[in-house]
């Protein structure tokens, strides 16, 4: 059996992301903050891996996770589009009217922002985990409270979905990771994404040389995200996303790149994902 650990708890999104890419069987292994998916997905002894959300269509990067993608060793083999859909979801029995406030996750809470600011005279009260919020509400059988979550956790709890799809954009998606340790990471045969991480030496026009070489060579740069370097004066890392027709291609990029950057590091080198 395979395990993988996840951030949040059983009918999270991040269970679902991990059936998508592994399958109905995989084991997840609940956790309660990023840094602890990462440090159980880097130990081989308790699991196969991670999953890893990294960015979201509508709140956008998830800046502290690509700090922790950083710091650790695991490597990107693959990822997952996710539709992620938000949900009003409540006790049997319990009319909007009823509610006085609302829990879940922050960034379920920003997603839903437009619908939740039409009712100002609910308190948002924010949790570590979307499943966990309507699980919660289940076991306290609240009446004047509400949690927004994903429809798996609403039928896994017993309640009832008062009002779906509640993002603010229908077109709602988030990314994840699938991480795993250097010696166990899956190889894939036909690669067409990696993501990599530079810097420059940060003199005038050096990023734009680097652009460059990634433009000539053909490839796609799908993302580039900057982050401050810890311990800099104001000098930034990126990270870049970047899409190519085959390995050679991509390969030779990457020997370009590196005479014009300071340092690069390569997370991974994968199949672009498919949305679900």
């Amino acid at each position: 059996m395979v395990n993988v650990s996840i951030q949040g708890y059983e009918g999270s999104f991040h269970q679902v992301a991990a059936e998508e890419f592994f399958g109905k069987d995989v084991h997840v292994i609940p956790c309660a903050t990023f840094r602890e998916v990462v440090r159980i997905a880097a130990d081989k002894a308790k699991s196969n891996g991670g999953v890893m959300a990294i960015e979201n269509s509508i709140a956008g990067s998830i800046l502290p996770n690509y700090n922790l993608l950083q710091q650790s060793s695991l490597r990107v083999v693959g990822e997952i589009y996710l539709h992620i859909g938000q949900h009003l979801m409540v006790n049997p029995g319990v009319k909007l009217e009823d509610i006085r406030e609302v829990h879940s996750h922050p960034m379920a809470l920003l997603q839903c922002i437009d619908y939740l600011e039409r009712h100002p005279a609910w308190k948002l009260v924010e949790t570590e985990d979307t499943a966990l919020s309507a699980k919660n509400l289940a076991q306290h059988r609240n009446r004047h409270a509400a949690a927004i979550a994903g429809r798996r956790a609403a039928g896994l709890f017993g309640l009832d979905i008062l009002q779906p799809d509640i993002q603010t954009m229908k077109n709602n998606y988030t990314r994840f990771l699938i991480l795993q340790p250097p010696e166990s990471a899956h190889v894939e045969t036909h690669p067409d994404k990696a993501s990599v991480n530079f810097h420059t030496d940060h003199s005038r026009g050096s990023l734009a040389r680097v652009l460059t070489k990634i433009a000539d060579g053909g490839i796609n740069l799908s993302k580039l995200q900057s982050f401050p370097i810890p311990g800099s004066e104001w000098e930034y890392s990126f990270h870049a996303d970047m899409e190519f027709d085959d390995l050679g291609q991509f390969e030779r990029v990457i020997d370009a790149m590196r005479p014009v950057t300071a340092e690069l590091k390569i997370y991974g080198i994968y199949k672009k994902g498919r949305t679900v």
